[in-house]
């Protein structure tokens, strides 16, 4: 926020006339720059402006400004400093050092000048929006909510404030109260792009998918950078059962935010269901590659590559999977099926066994136990875990055919007929 009155807080230094000119013009050029969103010229306007008047208070506070725009944030706060030490009372100023003491992740320092620019300027709607994002960021939604409820009284025609209070709400689960707050800023502002997003995410929540996606795509139209917008828009296209359409969304997304970790997931799903193995393979290494310590990341990219024929490549991802969460019996089950895959039957079955400790009615693993089995010439053995298997999942045709043709080879054929039911199973060799 920078200082509207600039021109009337220059008598306070009683400069000459001329020297007032010079500070009056290169403050409007400094200006006329961020409109044209020239912040490198802004910023040389400004820096100019505090050499002719280093004791004005707005210039500091304006260079600051520009400075944190492009993301120079301790140089903005030793500028909003600079500032109030020359005017204690400057709201402007310490609504602005919040926010650069909220990027640097100074919580409590934010909150204070927050509060602080409250006091001096409580009928200023934006200085209760900053405090509630600050009390926000603390973990503090009731106060935070109180706020935005408070800012809006006093400007009740800004969409923002609509929006911002409705995200607070939606966090707190009040879904109803969040839901007129972003349809209230869009009946202020139709396309206001946040909360199309916004309201989007609820429909897509409850599963009114035909207008999160109106929403959705209104919200990727009118910010296309926003990869929110996208990922969101993509999830709602992979309910739609539209599986093109979303990996084109969550490609959009991952190239405007590579590190969207989320979003490589998704994609990596979808093109591992669509037949994209590789594409799948490389979404996955990506996501690795940001989170190592995801033991579902690594199982994912596993799956994938056993399902390339990599097996070997596949191995030392479910162990890693493994490592990261030990209790998790489906990683175990899946390490057995890649010793499976490469016939090494005593490795698959030690994992199968050590997957049905933890997981002892898990049917899957008594089955591929059962298959691990039976390839080892363990019939016996093998007919039990099938039986278990059936008594697990009954109406898995699979394991009632695999038990019938396993009793049929043990020469049980009144028996495999029984567990075949209905199913075809071959004659016997005579």
């Amino acid at each position: 926020m920078l200082c509207a009155d600039f021109a009337s807080s220059q008598a306070r230094g009683n400069p000459s006339e001329q020297t007032q000119a010079r500070v009056k013009a290169l403050y409007a050029e400094g200006m006329s720059a961020l409109r044209k969103q020239d912040l490198a010229g802004a910023q040389a306007t400004f820096e100019k402006l505090i050499r002719i008047a280093p004791r004005s208070p707005e210039a500091h506070n304006s260079l600051g400004w520009v400075l944190l725009s492009q993301g120079q944030v301790d140089s903005a706060v030793e500028q909003f400093h600079s500032a109030i030490r020359l005017r204690s009372d400057f709201p402007q100023a310490h609504l602005n050092l919040a926010n650069a003491l909220s990027q640097r992740r100074d919580f409590a320092g934010a909150e204070s000048e927050a509060h602080e620019a409250v006091r001096l300027a409580p009928k200023d709607s934006e200085t209760h929006r900053q405090l509630g994002h600050v009390l926000s960021f603390r973990g503090d939604l009731p106060n935070a909510i109180s706020e935005l409820q408070a800012a809006i009284a006093l400007e009740p025609q800004r969409p923002e404030l609509h929006d911002d209070l409705g995200s607070l709400l939606e966090q707190v689960a009040r879904t109803d109260e969040a839901t007129g707050q972003f349809t209230e800023a869009l009946r202020l502002q139709p396309d206001y792009a946040s909360a199309q997003l916004h309201l989007g995410i609820v429909r897509w929540q409850q599963k009114s998918l035909a207008e999160a996606h109106t929403l959705l795509a209104k919200a990727s139209q009118a910010a296309p950078g926003s990869a929110q917008a996208h990922y969101y828009l993509g999830l709602v296209m992979e309910a739609e059962k539209q599986s093109d359409a979303a990996i084109a969304e969550l490609k959009k997304v991952t190239g405007l935010q590579p590190d969207f970790a989320e979003a490589q997931q998704r994609l990596g799903l979808l093109l591992q269901r669509t037949g994209d193995i590789q594409g799948a393979i490389a979404a996955f290494r990506n996501v690795i590659q940001q989170r190592p310590q995801e033991a579902d990341a690594h199982n994912n990219l596993g799956l994938a590559m056993l399902q390339s024929g990599d097996t070997g490549s596949a191995m030392p991802e479910f162990e890693a999977a493994i490592r990261l969460r030990p209790e998790d019996a489906g990683y175990i089950e899946n390490l057995g099926i890649a010793h499976l895959q490469r016939a090494d039957f005593d490795s698959a079955i030690t994992q199968f066994q050590t997957a049905l400790k933890i997981a002892p009615q898990d049917a899957t693993a008594h089955y591929d136990l059962g298959l691990a089995l039976k390839l080892k010439d363990r019939l016996p053995d093998a007919v039990t875990e099938f039986h278990k298997a059936a008594e697990l999942a009954p109406d898995q045709p699979d394991i009632h055919y695999t038990l019938g043709v396993t009793l049929w080879q043990m020469g049980q054929f009144a028996e495999a007929e029984s567990a075949g039911g209905r199913l075809r199973l071959p004659p016997p060799h005579l």
